[in-house]
């Protein structure tokens, strides 16, 4: 036992805690849930796809759930919102799409 504390390289006296680096908010990695959202959004009222405003309101969620940026995400989230509610209500309470027998 006392010979693996002779042969330990390690010197304790020289360990400091880790401090993470600071990174600048324009830095940070892009949210790929909002950019979906925004995608599936548009997908959902151009094509007055359901899933697809389904979709982009669910990535909404998340993207603020994992809002990083306030400022930066907001507008992205906030514009991903609307195109998802707007594709939902034009979905269920508009006019039936072209060409669809009902």
């Amino acid at each position: 036992m006392s010979s693996s504390h002779t042969n330990d390289p390690r010197q304790p006296s020289a360990a400091r805690p880790y401090v993470a680096p600071q990174v600048a908010p324009q830095d940070l990695p892009v949210g790929y849930a909002g950019f979906i959202a925004v995608i599936f959004g548009v997908a959902g009222v151009m094509f007055r796809y359901k899933l697809s405003s389904w979709l982009a309101l669910i990535f909404c969620a998340q993207s603020v759930a994992n809002m990083r940026n306030i400022e930066n995400d907001l507008k992205q989230v906030m514009m991903a919102m609307m195109f998802s509610l707007m594709g939902l209500i034009t979905n269920y309470f508009g006019p039936p799409r072209p060409g669809k027998q009902s």
